[in-house]
């Protein structure tokens, strides 16, 4: 992986992807470096007119290229349902399970889980199942999700999914990449079980400018904080470009594996893609079923296509 960068990505003509939150940062990173190897891109974004507008950009830097948006919420399962629905390919190569929202004060989504929960882990559980059909259908196809090094702080609670008898927002944040995490391990584990020809894995950015420092201060009203994270991103943090290069190489490197946690090799914050530490709870077979479980329960989603 030493000094792997984009100019290494594989020719993805005649390849399909999805990247949800395509519209700004890491996920507009993503889709633009897909498309311009060739891949048709499909940017799933909450707004409509960002998605737009995002492809309209991506096309002016990138000339040439196959994209189109889709709306998708991944706070409402409805939207999910929708998106999935909408789909319009009998192929998808490339799931990238990229949106996210980080430490956000407690509020609910239109299902009513925590949004953080809510929106990292169960939207993208929803959307995965409900794409499952044609990701089968694709050979070699992946499934790539975004985690961080944050889940280290915390394992999941299964009695307390929702955060409702601790709501520290940074430990709730930490609970869905963990979740992340067991997510990607318990479909790899499912997709080997019942011989499927899908591979799951995970990346994480590091420390990446984005404007996902910046949200959870602007909806507290805090000014300070989000100064501070401002000054961070400029002072400490690597560009979005470099940012999303391990979810990238996640996506296509010929050399990856099922299950496998790839971020910047840099003390997990900074430079070329490298295997990345993961949590001892997020290997463990026990929670992952308890996990999926009980997603399978809270959206009703069930995946029909990987069971034994």
């Amino acid at each position: 992986m030493a000094g792997w960068n984009t100019m290494e990505i594989p020719d993805q003509h005649g390849r399909v992807a999805v990247v949800t939150g395509a519209n700004s940062g890491l996920g507009y990173v993503t889709a633009r470096e897909l498309a311009r190897k060739g891949a048709r891109v499909v940017l799933a974004c909450r707004s409509e007119a960002r998605g737009t507008e995002a492809g309209d950009r991506l096309v002016t830097e990138a000339p040439g290229t196959d994209v189109e948006c889709g709306r998708l919420d991944l706070a409402d399962l409805g939207s999910v349902r929708d998106f999935a629905a909408w789909y319009p390919y009998d192929r998808l190569d490339l799931l990238i399970n990229n949106a996210g929202v980080m430490a956000l004060p407690y509020g609910t989504t239109a299902d009513g889980f925590e949004t953080q929960f809510g929106v990292n882990h169960l939207g993208h559980f929803a959307l995965t199942g409900r794409l499952l059909p044609v990701l089968l259908a694709t050979p070699g196809a992946r499934v790539v999700t975004v985690s961080s090094t944050m889940h280290a702080l915390s394992n999941i609670d299964i009695d307390d999914l929702n955060s409702e008898r601790r709501s520290s927002r940074w430990i709730a944040y930490a609970r869905s990449k963990t979740a992340n995490l067991l997510f990607t391990h318990e479909l790899a584990r499912k997709a080997a079980a019942a011989g499927a020809d899908l591979l799951a894995a995970a990346a994480h950015p590091g420390y990446a400018a984005t404007n996902l420092q910046t949200a959870g201060p602007r909806m507290t009203g805090s000014k300070f904080s989000e100064r501070f994270m401002l000054l961070g991103n400029r002072v400490f943090a690597q560009p979005a470009t470099t940012g999303a290069l391990p979810t990238l190489y996640a996506a296509t490197a010929p050399d990856v594996t099922p299950d496998s946690f790839t971020g910047p090799s840099l003390a997990g914050w900074r430079g070329a893609p490298g295997r990345a530490w993961r949590a001892p709870w997020t290997l463990n077979d026990r929670a992952g079923e308890r996990l999926w479980e009980a997603s399978e329960r809270l959206t009703g989603v069930a995946y029909e296509g990987l069971k034994a």
